[in-house]
């Protein structure tokens, strides 16, 4: 089985929010998973770099718009090694390849009769003399009334025209622009409406319920025809002759990046692109509520425009917010948590393991900085490091750092198939909250078993008793070290390593007999202070007021 990801692609107008890892998190788990399955994967995203919000970026710092784009590509490079995050490819839409693809795709869409030539108004600023792109343009959304910018409504998810906002005004100045007729290229998206329909009916049960009812919203109220070009100074240049000074709409041009990665990392030699775009590749498209749309109409009425007898988007994983400490993550306001940040203060597991466990896969959820260092004091640290660090301490210190487990309770043997079964089930189905849940549960158990079974009175009663019940529970963390390694991969890794354990972790039970080395016994998490708490808050208000 081949199985595709992809992963949104953040905007490099500015550093990595927890928001941003939350909705993203879950692409890695799930390669993770089916790599430890031994499917083959191809796991792919990238930065951002054309497009407004660059351009906004470098405009209101005065530089220019590539070193905005390289520096915070840079920065997305290493929050991402950091974290784990295991890309095949992982590129950025400036990249010469990802052009030509993409201008490739625009001109196969226009032979192909999906691209028509349009006068329309579109909003001008005289004071800066210029067309202004959609998120240049900022007002209240004519659907719901909130404040809004031109291309999308984010309270009511409303997609929008920039000439479709009332009170307009030009985030560059200030001022209130003026409608001014031009000619923009148009996709023909309505005429996608009934394949959409028939998609949307087809993968159902692999969306998530609020890609589910937004799309049906959308399809309900019909599809609209949409630009494919605008006045930009960046971004990928109109291969139409009439139209080589524009540039093509960043919202089309983007999720072509998952065709373009793919192509880019398959050219390089490192495998088949067509296994991975065939009709029959399982697919997880990965992101933020923010961009349903674009996944489950956008890029599929592209695909089906290209007509290449490629995959169409099947699984839909599509976060609700994360908001920060019962508050909206603000970037502007600086009420944010800075990835960047956090990675130099606390372990990438820990991240992970939060994120994970409060993933708002079907609400908003909310990071504090209690229940941050809580969960990790409380379950990483207190449930499974205590199992681990009690369990191969006391082995060790009893029988010696070598062993060799030839027999396990076939009950036991066959909890172990229960949790790889049940954890594989719900990241398959992009659930990896409910995957990490049911991993922690048998953890709780595996420590209730062990006060029960009270190893440390047996070993004095039955020495051999002792020993056996000791091994079932090594037995136990053998199994974890493979169940947990796509949750938190470095601390995987690290059990592994203290049970010399040398092959590649695969996502079934290990085979005995198991010969083992206790490498050492040392603890696996440190305890995080609960004074850090009033310390984080403090620095995040300060932050947000510009102290």
């Amino acid at each position: 089985m081949t199985v595709f990801i992809g992963g949104a692609w953040p905007y490099a107008n500015g550093s990595l929010h927890l928001g941003h890892i939350a909705a993203l998190l879950p692409g890695d788990i799930i390669a993770r998973y089916y790599r430890l399955k031994g499917e083959r994967v191809l796991y792919v995203s990238g930065s951002d770099c054309n497009g407004t919000p660059i351009g906004i970026r470098a405009a209101q710092v005065g530089i220019k718009v590539e070193e905005v784009a390289d520096r915070y590509h840079e920065e997305f490079v290493r929050s991402f090694q950091s974290l784990g995050f295991s890309y095949d490819e992982y590129t950025r839409t400036d990249h010469p390849y990802h052009h030509r693809e993409v201008q490739r795709i625009f001109t196969t869409l226009y032979e192909q009769g999906w691209l028509y030539e349009k006068e329309v108004e579109q909003v001008y600023c005289l004071n800066d003399q210029r067309f202004l792109p959609d998120r240049f343009v900022e007002g209240t959304c004519p659907v719901c009334g909130s404040k809004a910018r031109g291309d999308q409504c984010d309270h009511c998810s409303t997609v929008l025209d920039s000439t479709d906002l009332l009170d307009k005004s030009c985030k560059l100045c200030g001022h209130e622009p003026v409608l001014k007729t031009t000619t923009h290229l148009y996709f023909a998206l309505s005429k996608f409406q009934q394949p959409l329909e028939r998609l949307m009916k087809e993968q159902k049960g692999k969306w998530r319920e609020n890609a589910v009812q937004l799309t049906s919203r959308y399809l309900e109220e019909g599809l609209k025809d949409r630009p494919v070009t605008r006045d930009l100074e960046n971004g990928v240049e109109v291969p139409i002759e009439g139209f080589r000074d524009k540039k093509i709409y960043v919202w089309i041009e983007a999720v072509c990046g998952y065709l373009s990665a793919s192509k880019k990392w398959a050219g390089e030699g490192k495998g088949s692109l067509n296994e991975f775009w065939a009709k029959d590749t399982l697919s997880y498209y990965v992101h933020g509520k923010d961009n349903i749309p674009f996944h489950t109409i956008i890029w599929p009425a592209v695909l089906l425009g290209m007509n290449e007898e490629t995959h169409l988007p099947g699984h839909i994983v599509s976060n609700e917010y994360l908001t920060l400490e019962k508050r909206k993550i603000s970037t502007s306001q600086n009420w944010a948590v800075w990835v960047k940040d956090l990675l130099s203060d606390y372990h990438p597991d820990t991240i992970r393991y939060f994120l994970t466990i409060n993933a708002p896969e079907k609400r908003d959820a909310d990071f504090s900085w209690r229940e941050f260092i809580y969960s990790h004091n409380s379950e990483l640290l207190g449930a499974f490091g205590n199992l681990v660090q009690r369990t191969v301490k006391f082995y060790k210190k009893e029988f010696g750092e070598n062993l060799i487990i030839t027999k396990v309770d076939e009950r036991a043997q066959q909890k172990v198939d229960e949790v790889f079964s049940s954890v594989g089930h719900w990241i398959e189905s992009g659930s990896t909250r409910q995957g990490l849940e049911e991993v922690f549960e048998f953890i709780r158990w595996c420590n209730k078993r062990f006060d029960e079974q009270k190893p440390w009175v047996i070993v004095k009663e039955n020495r051999e008793e002792g020993k056996r019940i000791l091994e079932e529970f090594i037995y136990f963390i053998s199994n974890l070290r493979s169940i947990l390694e796509p949750f938190i991969p470095f601390t995987a890794s690290k059990v592994g390593e203290q049970l010399g354990m040398t092959h590649q972790p695969l996502w079934e039970r290990v085979s005995l007999p198991l010969k083992l080395t206790i490498e050492n016994a040392l603890p696996l998490f440190n305890r995080i202070d609960l004074e850090w708490i009033d310390l984080e808050r403090e620095k995040l208000i300060g932050k947000s007021k510009g102290e």
